[in-house]
């Protein structure tokens, strides 16, 4: 009897019909996404950030952003990601000097900007809460304007862009 390996192309639910001999099965599957952040809408610190129709983040401000200043999104870090090694980075060029950073319970475990790309992540074990911060970087203040692809993935090498699977959570100011 050998292994048997799935892998989705696309996120959502299908199913898997099995027969052996006269026996059929079918088998519900759920394909989740490589990227393993949360986000949806945030406003802040004159940014507002909207998810466009491809996952990514729609960036524009009322004025300027000062250095430092900018959205967040936390969420519970599932119990899978607690010890894991991941990935953090983005696809494209990041607009108005921005700065990506992934936290784990309030402490910086990896942050990117445009030309510092693609770094590790580890989760502690005791983690309970994941978040993602997007602040504008520089040292003056400025209006900003853009898309953003950020991604945090299992392994040591970013994965190909996906649209994470939860993009409804509320973001707020940092």
């Amino acid at each position: 009897m050998g292994a048997l390996s799935v892998t989705g192309l696309k996120t959502g639910t299908t199913s898997l019909d099995i027969t052996a001999g006269s026996i059929s099965k079918t088998i519900p599957v759920t394909v989740k996404s490589s990227n393993l952040l949360a986000y949806g809408p945030a406003s802040g610190n004159n940014l507002t950030v909207s998810v466009a129709a491809d996952g990514s983040l729609d960036m524009t401000s009322s004025g300027n952003v000062e250095p430092g200043k900018g959205v967040i999104w936390t969420w519970q870090c599932p119990d899978e990601l607690k010890g894991a090694d991941l990935v953090l980075s983005y696809d494209g060029s990041v607009p108005g000097v921005l700065v990506a950073e992934i936290m784990g319970d309030g402490n910086n475990l990896a942050t990117i900007w445009q030309g510092s790309n693609d770094k590790p992540v580890h989760v502690p074990s005791g983690t309970k809460t994941l978040s993602l911060r997007v602040t504008k970087g520089g040292k003056t203040a400025a209006p900003v304007t853009g898309n953003l692809k950020i991604k945090l993935n299992v392994g040591g090498k970013p994965a190909a862009w996906m649209k994470p699977d939860s993009t409804n959570v509320n973001g707020a100011a940092s």
